[in-house]
């Protein structure tokens, strides 16, 4: 996929290596800086693992004040900075430019403060998604967004990101989740956005930092709300004869008033990988498959599974099991969250992430089929019906370089068919460098140009993560004019 151009290092940051290397040194313990070729060389890439760059250097932080003097020091000596989680972006979003140090948030994994009366945890910026849940889960509670990743990402990612996953329909993304965060600003000043309780008073800068891809400053402590977990859940499988009606289904679904925990799709390339892998009792005869979930009292999930299967029967299922047992739920939802590795196990692949509205379902998925007939690729479709934010995965062989050019041009066609649809390029993988260039497709560059001057705001000197988000032909015009601006 070499159309995608990256940052360009700056040479005279290169010349200057060993004076940076010691001037983090100083700034932290010696074990924490990383800068030998073996060890950088597992900082070269994120998800996206069509794109390496070998970082300057890696730190490893452990508080917010080693943040701040890392950060201040670069700003100092006009060094880019990167920040990473566990490197799960499927955007590279966290990869690494070579005039560039990465600020690795992974030791900085704490539990900070559960406070169950107002439903809050307060928690470092490198604990996984999952762990939140964890620390919580003997109180009864838990954390709601649930990222396929969520077993290794971290909550610094997630925000940065905005992620989902496949119960952010009844519960919301990261967004909405999220009530305060501690972010280190460009200048080493530490920054408190948000509050304790929803909505506060004055500018939601709260609002602007998540989903700002490490534009802004470093996340480094976050409070999130957390909820009680609810009296009893039950998913159900549903497939059909095609992926239209499936899709004609979801939007029916959401229609009729009802607002399940999740509503998962599935087409036939999908359920026989994932049902090879997990043995989850899948349904091989169908083109497409909804995992729907329901929860409350047991009169509440007998009302809404009633309802449910009363709307699917509209549209000629082939099959419907409601499960019965808490191990036959943890094998359907293991094959959901299984899904990428298990494609990954036969296929190189490109994971998509595009948002429709849920109206146009069934056209759309029909023209996702058209568009990976045409560039003759396969494409296997799992995503988060019931938000609309579809992740087709386009199966290639990323040691044809034809092969991988190929696939890029099909999934940018894919995104912009979410565009003409009247949606957006990204639900919640975030732009990095894979949609970079298309966001022009969906802004015009007014619109581009404004969002800049929001992120030079808080960057003057266009050092955090360079190369992502914008086009970057005009993010180096934007950027050479800000510095000369700084100068």
């Amino acid at each position: 996929m070499s159309s995608i151009q990256l940052a360009k290092a700056d040479a005279s940051v290169l010349g200057r290596r060993e004076q940076i290397l010691n001037g983090l040194s100083r700034a932290l313990r010696s074990n924490a800086v990383i800068c030998d070729e073996a060890g950088l060389r597992a900082f070269e890439t994120d998800a996206l693992t069509a794109y390496r760059s070998m970082p300057l250097a890696v730190v490893l932080p452990r508080t917010t004040a080693e943040v701040s003097r890392i950060v201040k020091f670069c700003s100092e000596n006009n060094v880019k900075v990167v920040a990473r989680g566990a490197g799960t972006s499927l955007s590279g979003g966290a990869l690494p430019a070579g005039d560039a140090v990465v600020i690795g948030l992974s030791r900085m994994n704490r539990v900070l403060d559960v406070n169950f009366l107002d439903r809050t945890a307060t928690v470092e910026a490198g604990i996984t998604n999952l762990g939140i849940s964890s620390a919580v889960a003997h109180g009864r509670f838990f954390y709601a967004p649930d990222p396929s990743s969520q077993l290794a990402c971290t909550i610094g990612g997630n925000i940065a990101m905005n992620s989902g996953g496949a119960h952010c329909l009844k519960y919301g993304v990261t967004a909405n989740n999220v009530l305060k965060v501690k972010m280190v600003l460009m200048n080493g000043e530490v920054a408190e956005l948000g509050g304790d309780y929803l909505d506060p008073q004055g500018y939601d800068l709260l609002g602007l930092a998540v989903g700002s891809e490490g534009q802004f400053g470093i996340v480094t402590e976050v409070t999130v709300r957390i909820l009680r977990q609810p009296e009893g859940v039950r998913p159900m499988l549903i497939g059909f004869p095609s992926t239209e009606s499936a899709g004609a289904c979801v939007a029916s679904i959401i229609a009729d008033g009802l607002i399940p925990v999740a509503i998962e799709f599935m087409d036939k390339p999908a359920i026989h990988v994932c049902e090879n892998f997990a043995k989850a009792g899948y349904p091989m005869d169908v083109e497409a498959m909804l995992i729907v979930e329901v929860e409350g009292s047991e009169s509440e999930i007998e009302d809404q599974i009633g309802r449910i299967t009363e709307i699917a029967s509209r549209f000629d299922p082939k099959t419907l099991r409601v499960s019965q047992s808490e191990q036959e739920a943890a094998a359907i939802w293991k094959g959901r969250k299984s899904a990428f590795g298990a494609i990954g196990r036969i296929s190189d692949y490109y994971c998509m992430d595009g948002v429709i509205p849920l109206g146009k379902l069934a056209e759309v998925l029909k023209q996702v089929q058209e568009v990976g007939e045409k560039y003759k690729l396969r494409v296997a479709n799992i995503f988060h019906a019931g938000d609309g934010n579809l992740h087709p995965l386009i199966l290639y062989n990323a040691n044809d370089e034809r092969e991988k050019a190929t696939a890029e041009e099909c999934g940018a066609e894919l995104l912009k068919l979410c565009v003409d649809a009247g949606g957006c390029l990204t639900g919640e993988h975030g732009v990095g460098i894979e949609k970079r260039d298309l966001m022009g497709y969906q802004y015009s560059e007014a619109d581009l140009l404004q969002q800049m001057r929001v992120k030079a705001a808080f960057d003057p000197q266009w050092l955090l993560n360079f190369g992502k988000v914008f086009p970057l032909d005009l993010q180096n015009r934007f950027a050479a004019e800000a510095a000369k601006n700084h100068g």
